[in-house]
Parts: structure tokens; sequence; C-alpha cells
């Protein structure tokens, strides 16, 4: 055989609304803590974008001659919802943009939540106030009424996990431990409300999770490292995962928690509704793996140079046997082997990738080319190695790197770009925002018509 992707391997690409979509304030929609955050000094804010809302048809008809089979995309919540009141204009945006996705033989993959809580929500408390259980679930519930019949694949929540681990540097908590991870369960929980929703619905799709997944190595064969490496692959992969499956916390995951004080309030009924709205398939995000040694001192203190830590539990240090992207990511396709039999050998769900890709400084050149090699190795190395998986007994849907076109990275602007399509615009200047296939889309067009990859 030539390669062991099935004919209806959903090979697609991805964004998020509020990197893509700009329009910010128009159409009746409300700000997200995206739109009000502060900004790093040096990168763009996310006001424009790279103007999807008004070029989606444009996006469409460039997405179409790449030959994707899937689009991997997110709904705007205060777009949608604002105020907690349905926009027409907001469903007619996505309305149109469903319709011509599928006019044009693309599956539409929605994401339903990314990183972008209306304000008014987080005015009130956010995630940490339990009311917002009830307003997530009332926003998921207008999706399928209006959507339903026309999405074969939901995904609740992209990135709980780095929202948990990692809110304050992209935008949507602040707070500390102990509020995050109750800010945590309240997403876990209306997560799960919503999948039993969806059940009870009956609708035609598959609903999950999109948690951010990469296995973890211990540093050595030292038995205290080994263990290092269980306790946080548990709190970093398995407590989002086992909840969404089982519908109950990983064992290492609570134990972690309760030792540094950072268990969250739970309820009868919150156990009751997790057990009840576990997800039939789960999406995920990969770029690398990580490595951690036993936690480690040095005057009292977390050495920064070598990343986070927990004491008593692990330290990330880094892996010298792995090479880097120029924005300092380890490149680990081998990972992804490695990662994709691990999820799958614990829970034997289908699979489907939802990103993977590398950020660069892209130049356009002046007859209009993006020659970007280091995209294509890249990609290409982890195509292989889920082909491979796929080999090991993997079941894998689909494939959707990040991203479709390049878009504003959530901390690092648009001078860090991922997509197949070239937009003409810097952190400064918006330019004329015109669209130019990159090397990597010609590259990837033919991947799509092959089926994967050329022996």
């Amino acid at each position: 055989m030539k390669n062991k992707f099935p004919k209806s391997f959903l090979w697609g690409a991805s964004t998020s609304a509020y990197q893509v979509e700009g329009a910010w304030n128009e159409d009746g929609k409300e700000p997200s803590v995206q739109d009000v955050k502060q900004i790093p000094a040096g990168t763009t804010d996310f006001k424009v974008a790279v103007d999807h809302y008004h070029h989606y048809e444009e996006d469409v008809a460039l997405f179409k001659e790449l030959g994707l089979k899937a689009y991997r995309f997110s709904i705007s919540w205060s777009r949608l919802m604002p105020e907690g009141k349905v926009n027409p204009k907001g469903i007619e945006f996505y309305e149109n943009l469903i319709s011509l996705l599928k006019k044009n033989d693309i599956e539409p993959v929605v994401t339903v939540f990314h990183f972008d809580l209306p304000v008014y929500i987080a005015e009130k408390g956010g995630w940490e106030n339990r009311e917002t259980i009830e307003e997530f679930a009332s926003y998921c519930q207008v999706l399928f009424d209006y959507f339903g019949k026309d999405i074969k694949y939901w995904q609740t929540i992209n990135e709980q996990n780095v929202m948990a681990l990692a809110g304050s540097i992209i935008g949507t908590s602040n707070k500390g431990m102990k509020e995050k991870f109750q800010e945590n369960h309240h997403m876990l929980v209306a997560q799960a409300l919503v999948t039993k929703k969806y059940h009870e619905g009956k609708y035609p799709g598959k609903i999950g999770p999109a948690p951010n997944i990469t296995s973890v190595y211990p540093a050595s064969d030292k038995p205290k490292d080994q263990m290092a490496a269980l306790y946080m692959s548990a709190l970093r992969n398995w407590l989002f995962l086992d909840v969404a499956v089982y519908g109950t916390y990983n064992h290492n995951a609570w134990h972690l928690l309760e030792k540094i004080g950072a268990c969250p309030n739970v309820t009868e009924e919150d156990r009751q509704v997790l057990s009840e709205g576990t997800c039939d398939y789960i999406a995920f995000n990969y770029y690398n793996t990580m490595t951690v040694s036993a936690y480690f001192e040095k005057e009292n203190k977390i050495d920064q140079q070598s990343g986070f830590g927990i004491p008593g539990f692990f330290q990330s240090v880094e892996n010298k046997h792995l090479p880097m992207t120029e924005f300092g990511w380890p490149i680990d396709p081998e990972g992804f082997r490695f990662t994709l039999n691990e999820i799958y050998s614990r829970y034997r769900l289908p699979l489907l990738i939802t990103e993977n890709g590398i950020g660069a400084k892209d130049v356009l050149t002046e007859d209009g080319r993006v020659h970007d090699h280091y995209r294509i190795d890249y990609l290409q190395q982890h195509i292989k190695q889920m082909e491979l998986a796929i080999e090991d007994g993997v079941e894998v849907i689909g494939y959707c790197p990040w991203s479709a076109i390049d878009l504003i990275s959530t901390h690092e602007g648009i001078a860090k770009r991922y997509g197949f399509i070239f937009v003409n615009r810097t952190d400064e200047d918006l330019l004329d925002l015109s669209r130019h296939k990159k090397d990597s889309f010609f590259w990837y067009q033919k991947v799509i018509s092959e089926n994967g990859l050329e022996e």
C-alpha cells in the first residue's frame, strides 16, 4: 500500500475566531476578553486580525483550491450572543460560512469556545462563577438549534489545560492555582452538561474536547524522574481527558492538587453531570513533547531557566536531543507518534488532530511568494509519524494543522506566522491584507490529492 490513510480521512486546517475574524465591534458583536486584554509591546491587537469576517468568501475559495476536506474554526460566543441574547447578524455570518464550506465539499469542524470569553461574563467572575456553566449551556443550545444538522464534529473547549496552567500568558486568567482549578472544574462540568444535552438531542454528529496533549519524557531512568513524568502527565494531560472520557478525575492529578491546596469544590450534582456527559471522540492539539526531572531547588526558588515546576513533584527541563523552532519550541515528530499511541491506548476513541504546525517569520518576496521550506519539512515529518501511528493501530480520523491562513498569534502577534496562506500585513500596518499562496500551500495541496505522502 502507498499509505495507510483511509479514503474518508479529513485532511484539513484550523483557525480560531478572534485570531482571524476581526470586525471586533461590528454587526452587534460585543468585546471578548481577547479584545480588551493588554497586548504585549510590539504586537498587534485582534480588532482587525486578518479580516476574515469580510474576506471569508475569498478565503473559502482558497481553502477549496488547497483541497481541504475539513476546516476547523471556532464560533465567537460574543458575536453570536452579546449580553446573552441571540444576535441575528452573528447567526447569519456563521450560517453563510457553514453553507459556503459545505457547497465546496469542506466539512465544517466547529470549536465552541476558544479562549474568547465575552467580557460581560468575565465581569461577573468568568469561569470562577458557577453561573457561567448555565450561560455556556444556553450558548451551546443556540449553536445546536441553528447548526446542529450541519455539523458532524463539535469540540467543546479548546486547550482547557493551557487555560488552567498558562492562563496569564494567553490572556484568560491571572488568578492563583486554587482559583484556576475551580474555574477549570466549572469548565469540565459545563463541557459534560453540554455533551449530555447534545446526546439527549440526538443530533447527528459527534462531540468531544480539544485539549493540548503532549507526552512527557522523564529526564533519566532514575525512579524519581519516572515519577515526575507520571505526575506531570497526569496534571497536564490525563486530568482533562479522564474527566471527558470516563467522567472522573485522574487520581494522580487529584492527589497533586490536594498537596498544593488547589482542589476545586465538587458537588454531588457535579459528579453526576460528569459521569453522564462523556465524549464521543477526542480532538487534540500537538506541537511538542515535554521533559521533566524530579523537582530541584535553587535558593528555594524554581530554576527560572528550566521552566515550570511544582515543589515535590516535577521540574520541566530542556531536552537537548531535540531541535528548536526560531520561537524556542522543541520539534519532536517522533513524539507525535508516541503521543497518538499513548492517548489511543488509554481511551480507545477516534482521534482528530486539530492543531499542529510551526510558527515562523515568513517573508513575502517581490513576486508574491513565500518560500517556507521549514514548514514543509516540519509537516512532512509529522505526517509521516502520524502514518506510522495509524499503522500501529491508532484510529486517526483527520489532521487539521495550524493554520489554514496566517492569523494573529495569541501573544506574539502576526510576526509569528503559521498559515498556508500569507496575509499581507504587519504588527504595525494593515497594508492591503492581500492573500498569497505559500510554497507549503502547493505542497499540502499535493499531499491531500494523493491522500498522503509519496513514498
